[in-house]
């Protein structure tokens, strides 16, 4: 059966076919009459309208590119889920793409001609690649994390805030021999966590010693092994800010494989709360990123570049939320003392 064409729908809706084109579009400039009738007409002879052909009008592709590195976190599941959505309501094609934080990787996928921006997800602070994609005409927004150059379009949740918001609810619970485990030092989440929670301890009267960090990837692995290790010092920690949701699993498993309860023994604080943390085996107490929002303004930071590339450079804020669970509660009385 010969797939049917614009020219098909145009003859049989009695228009020509660049008005097909534009009613599809939804084209504001053909009468609302119309493009009903050959909405009707198109769906009626199931005509597809071609994206290529589109792209050749519009000198657009029509595609979105989300950079991520990181698939193994479910944060980013949920993040790409919510870009997803986002951009299909925008009438945009989603292509998510890995494996892109040296230069030449994404020059050779970004800068092909097949996409009209980009969304990067897990840039590192001193990365130069969000830099280079825009002088060579690529509108670039940063979604998460952010870099070093100032001009650099981003998207970020207040992570500072979050940080000094889980040092003040430890404090405030009584809580003084507090550690952490933190991210990777060239990420702008793990910087920002960490500043805010240091400022959040101080105030409070209280500090991070060194001998109560460890860091390392925002993996499992890096909660399991951290949690291990810090139980095992001089002076126990009562309480444990992790930078990010996968790190607080792997501490709640640790504690349990060592037979600390939590939270009558250990309190553990993550960062993100991703999906899993609300379950009944888990019930993690963390901070949560409203990803809806940020998909939200990153696209629309993009979609605003892609129209005006030379608009001054913004970086958007979203507040944080602490949700609280069942994995803080006060120290126990040793603890305290």
């Amino acid at each position: 059966m010969r797939v049917p064409t614009s020219y098909d729908v145009a003859r049989e809706a009695g228009v020509s076919q660049p008005t097909v084109s534009r009613a599809l579009r939804d084209d504001r400039r053909v009468a609302a009459t119309t493009r009903e009738r050959v909405r009707e007409v198109a769906s009626a002879l199931g005509y597809v309208p071609s994206r290529r052909g589109r792209s050749l009008s519009t000198r657009t592709t029509g595609q979105i590119a989300v950079v991520v590195d990181d698939l193994a976190n479910p944060f980013y599941m949920q993040l790409i889920e919510r870009l997803h959505t986002t951009l299909e309501g925008a009438d945009r094609r989603m292509v998510v793409l890995t494996d892109l934080l040296d230069r030449a990787g994404a020059d050779a996928r970004l800068l092909d001609g097949s996409i009209d921006g980009a969304i990067l997800t897990t840039a590192l602070l001193g990365s130069p690649v969000p830099r280079e994609l825009a002088a060579r005409g690529l509108p670039v927004v940063l979604l998460n994390r952010v870099v070093d150059d100032p001009d650099a379009n981003a998207c970020t949740s207040r992570n500072a805030d979050g940080g000094r918001a889980v040092a003040e609810e430890l404090v405030s619970l009584g809580h003084r021999r507090i550690g952490a485990i933190l991210g990777p030092t060239d990420t702008s989440t793990s910087r920002d966590r960490e500043r805010g929670f240091r400022d959040g301890l101080a105030a409070g009267g209280g500090h991070l010693a060194d001998a109560n960090l460890r860091r390392g990837p925002f993996t499992y692995e890096t909660g399991y092994q951290g949690l291990c290790d810090l139980l095992c010092g001089e002076s126990s920690p009562s309480a444990i800010f992790c930078a990010n949701d996968v790190i607080a699993l792997g501490a709640l498993n640790a504690a349990r494989a060592l037979g600390i309860t939590v939270p009558a023994r250990l309190t553990v604080f993550g960062f993100d709360d991703i999906e899993m943390a609300a379950w009944d085996v888990f019930r993690l107490s963390t901070v949560r990123q409203d990803l809806a929002t940020m998909a939200g303004e990153a696209v629309s930071m993009l979609l605003g570049l892609i129209l005006a590339p030379d608009r001054p450079p913004r970086r958007v804020t979203v507040p944080i939320t602490v949700v609280r669970r069942a994995s803080h509660a006060p120290p126990p009385p040793e603890a305290s003392e």
